[in-house]
């Protein structure tokens, strides 16, 4: 059972609900940085897929409120939560976070220095989350008819985006490594407009029209042999990153069986690895067959 620490589940919860303020749609997380609560169809696999529709909690990102009554509901349900998480992509921000992540080695504020100078953006004032690990968290605010996906590694090494069906780790939050805060001079702004460049380089390449059995097979292949190299830890990370990428390319649900069967072979169980095949073709804006 989860340890329930009562202080930092309140100071969690008082953060929550000021985001919410912002109008930001917020839900409970636990140490791990993952949704508090688990899915309540967990132990169904015939269950279709739910996105809360069944009234019960438990759908992660789509239980994502601004209504402090469902607010605190979500929190009385999760009493271990230390931290709350903010959904990316609804209104009226329409957030987009930028992760430099620290702990790939990389350089990532370099990588997106050199990013801004090459296709002419700055990064305008906005608020920045400082992470435990030593990254920063950059949020932006796109337009209402465009979805970003969220992804990992494609802009430059280093650097995540957490887009539509995604969320940010909100200030204030405690984890395992440690707390989120907000950088200096950065709490009282709201997410900045995403500059033009940066946002087209957001969104995914084009899906090629057709693809030859030889370069889907030799892109495929190279995704497969990721996969398969992933150590215990990593499983879940390199398959969803792969199914991103397949979909990306648009070969997607010709590589799925593939990519189910060498995430079996790493140690996960066929339900794990088509859900998150599902999770990668959903958030690209795919959908499976």
């Amino acid at each position: 059972m989860a340890t329930i620490d009562r202080q930092a589940t309140t100071l969690a919860l008082a953060h929550a609900l000021s985001a919410a303020e912002r109008g930001l749609a917020v839900i409970p997380l636990s140490r791990t940085k993952l949704p508090a609560l688990r899915s309540p169809h967990r132990d169904d696999p015939t269950a279709p897929p739910c996105h809360g529709e069944c009234g019960r909690f438990g759908h992660g990102v789509y239980d994502a409120s601004t209504d402090p009554r469902r607010i605190r509901e979500l929190f009385t349900a999760a009493p271990w939560a230390t931290g709350y998480g903010i959904a990316c992509g609804l209104e009226p921000h329409h957030l987009i976070g930028i992760d430099l992540d620290t702990k790939s080695g990389t350089d990532s504020s370099a990588a997106l220095r050199e990013l801004a100078l090459r296709h002419l953006f700055t990064i305008p004032a906005t608020v920045v989350v400082l992470t435990p690990s030593g990254g920063r968290h950059v949020w932006l605010s796109g337009p209402p008819d465009v979805v970003v996906p969220n992804s990992a590694g494609r802009l430059a090494p280093g650097i995540d985006i957490r887009g539509a069906g995604g969320y940010l780790v909100g200030p204030g939050s405690r984890t395992e490594h440690g707390a989120y805060s907000t950088a200096p001079g950065t709490a009282h702004l709201a997410p900045a407009p995403c500059p033009t460049s940066l946002l087209r380089l957001l969104m995914p390449p084009p899906r090629p029209r057709h693809s030859t059995p030889a370069s889907t097979g030799q892109q495929g292949q190279g995704l497969v042999q990721f996969v398969l190299a992933a150590h215990e830890g990593q499983r879940n990370t390199r398959l969803y990153w792969a199914a991103c990428r397949a979909y990306e390319n648009g070969i997607g649900p010709e590589l799925t069986e593939a990519l189910v069967d060498a995430a079996v072979r790493t140690g996960l169980t066929e339900r794990e690895a088509r859900s998150t095949i599902t999770s990668a073709a959903r958030m690209t804006g795919q959908h499976r067959p």
